[in-house]
């Protein structure tokens, strides 16, 4: 590889330096109380919520999964997280609102909203530390370990684990000092620099030597890695020299109609919980959290994809000899192959505003769970705000440095940490999305949808043959059902919380009538069929525009053009009825 040069060194330089200006911009106001640096004191418009949510989920890690998708299953591989489009559409339109309107500091703090009791505060307690250490410290472990491979294969000359060390310092400085102002405003300028980089790198792939040599991507590749939708062989039988496979049935459907509403993923949480949650609670109000979680889901699933798929694909085609568990690698290398002198360092720099989005946003909400729902609930209820500031920035670092312990001596596969999340929640989702809807659910009941799947996953892993996705059936099964029997043997949550949670959310709904019939004077949200409607409607033009921009961009321009109208239509009839519910007047 060619050594940088002061082009792309500048590039380098120059993000980074704007980054750190940034964060010290915001440090300020980030300072003045725990509402500011966790939420933005609830002041951000849709688009800057709405972006950072696509920023933290494009890490430095996802280009390289969707590669490794492409390459091991074609297009149709992307099936494995296009699914979630049901439940981030289930977020816009049935939890956005109820989000802001819970006027909570972070969605653990839910928990004692909803249900009552020391069960409560046990929930609330142990999520705090489970979700904000740990399983964060293994989410951003995973991201690390992209972004070392990315310097690895990309920047040989440089020790990859000082690097990471040397990033994660400089990102835990800057999200420290000026909390989720400070993290939503670089989130939204690294998204464009990320984008504009792999839209480049996919521009330059199709018409590198390797790929025009051999006809272009759809000449040099068999036809079904170009099929939207998965064609089924038994047990997955391998259809090329690639080393790629078709989809299962059972693979398919485990993700197309179970793991969607069933398991806990972060960014795709049943209810839309996590840092998701953390940005709807900071927008405006109603209008701009529902505004921002629609905007997150259609730039998540139409407008990220596709620049990742092509370099996939063109991976195969420049590097077949790759091995099946480096097929994700494919990716970096075709970086390394195409790059001219100058574009390197543009490309380097999108990584790394990839890498640091994530990286902050996980840092900024994990400790908004440490500190809210662990120190100020159990610890030290009595401090300042400056004080409960202070020992947010130190967490921050703490936390920081418990991920690059789980980076550099626990983790050895990206693949292999988003299964066991998938699976470890499988079930959860269950329990997320009715603790809205069904005042009959207590904290016992998400209690058992948190433990079960940790032993039935054990179980299936250790005593069986069952892989996943096909195991996400089981373990989903035996969560819920668990889960309805402790719910029924356990008292429900008091009368009182129930009354204080409905008063509070307005949520409506035939499965509170119990609790509605005793309060006339609140008026709940009405309407639901139609949300249903928009529900669907939302899935429709999602998909929709997925598809015809992939039509148009492999040349079947009057299907994909006519896909696109599709969209379009489905949205005009979201908003029209948006409109008329009178959404629109709110500020």
């Amino acid at each position: 590889m060619e050594q940088l040069n002061l082009l792309d060194y500048g590039f380098i330089l120059g993000y980074l330096l704007l980054t750190l200006v940034i964060g010290l911009w915001f440090s300020k106001r980030a300072a003045e109380n725990v509402d500011e640096f966790f939420l933005s004191g609830r002041q951000l418009p849709w688009w800057i919520a709405g972006t950072g949510m696509v920023a933290t989920t494009f890490a430095a890690d996802t280009p390289l999964a969707v590669a490794g998708f492409v390459a091991k299953n074609g297009i149709a591989g992307n099936w494995v997280w296009w699914t979630f489009v049901s439940g981030g559409m289930l977020t816009v339109f049935f939890f956005a609102r109820l989000w802001r309107r819970a006027e909570i500091l972070t969605d653990l703090e839910f928990i004692e909203l909803r249900y009552s009791g020391r069960a409560a505060r046990f929930l609330r307690g142990f999520k705090a530390v489970y979700f904000g250490l740990f399983i964060n410290a293994v989410i951003i472990g995973w991201v690390n370990l992209a972004m070392f491979k990315i310097i690895r294969i990309m920047l040989p000359e440089l020790n990859p684990e000082v690097t990471i060390v040397a990033l994660v310092v400089l990102t835990t400085f800057y999200s420290g000092l000026s909390g989720l102002w400070g993290v939503s405003i670089t989130d939204a300028v690294q998204f464009v620099i990320a984008m504009a980089g792999c839209i480049i790198l996919a521009v330059l792939a199709v018409n590198s030597p390797a790929v025009v040599s051999a006809g272009g991507l759809t000449k040099a590749l068999p036809s079904w890695m170009f099929d939207f939708f998965p064609s089924f062989s038994p047990a997955g039988a391998d259809r090329s020299v690639t080393g790629a496979a078709a989809l299962t049935f059972a693979s398919f459907a485990a993700m197309a109609f179970v793991q969607w509403w069933s398991s806990w993923y972060p960014g795709a949480e049943p209810g839309g919980g996590g840092y998701i949650a953390q940005r709807m609670m900071s927008a405006k109000n109603e209008k701009h959290s529902l505004l921002a979680t629609l905007w997150f889901t259609v730039a998540h699933y139409c407008l990220r994809p596709w620049p990742w798929i092509i370099v996939g694909l063109a991976s195969l085609v420049m590097f077949p000899d790759l091995p099946l568990n480096q097929k994700e690698d494919g990716f970096v290398y075709v970086m390394k192959a195409v790059l001219p002198p100058g574009l390197k360092g543009l490309l380097i720099a999108a990584f790394l505003a990839a890498y640091m989005s994530t990286l902050s946003t996980h840092l900024n909400w994990g400790t908004s769970y440490l500190i809210n729902d662990f120190y100020k609930r159990f610890l030290k209820t009595d401090g300042d705000e400056r004080h409960y500031v202070n020992i947010s920035k130190i967490t921050t670092f703490l936390t920081a440095a418990f991920a690059l312990f789980i980076t550099f001596f626990v983790l050895e596969t990206i693949t292999g940490a988003w299964e066991f999340i998938i699976q470890c929640g499988a079930g959860t989702g269950f329990v997320l999305i009715l603790r809205w809807f069904w005042w009959r659910l207590n904290a016992w009941s998400e209690i058992t949808s948190m433990v079960v799947p940790f032993i039935v996953f054990g179980w299936i892993n250790f005593f069986t043959s069952i892989t996943f996705p096909s195991s996400i059936f089981i373990i989903v099964t035996i969560t819920i059902a668990a889960t309805l029997v402790v719910t029924y043997l356990t008292k429900p949550t008091e009368p009182a919380q129930l009354e204080t949670f409905y008063r509070t959310t307005r949520v409506g709904g035939l499965l509170w009538k119990k609790v509605s019939v005793n309060l006339p004077d609140v008026e709940s949200d009405k309407g639901f069929v139609m949300l249903f409607a928009d529900w669907a409607l939302g899935i429709i033009m999602i998909y929709a525009i997925l598809f015809g921009t992939g039509r148009v961009i492999f040349g079947d321009v009057v299907q994909g053009v006519l896909f696109l109208g599709g969209g379009l239509v489905a949205g005009a009839l979201i908003f029209a009825d948006l409109n008329r519910r009178g959404w629109n007047n709110l500020n």
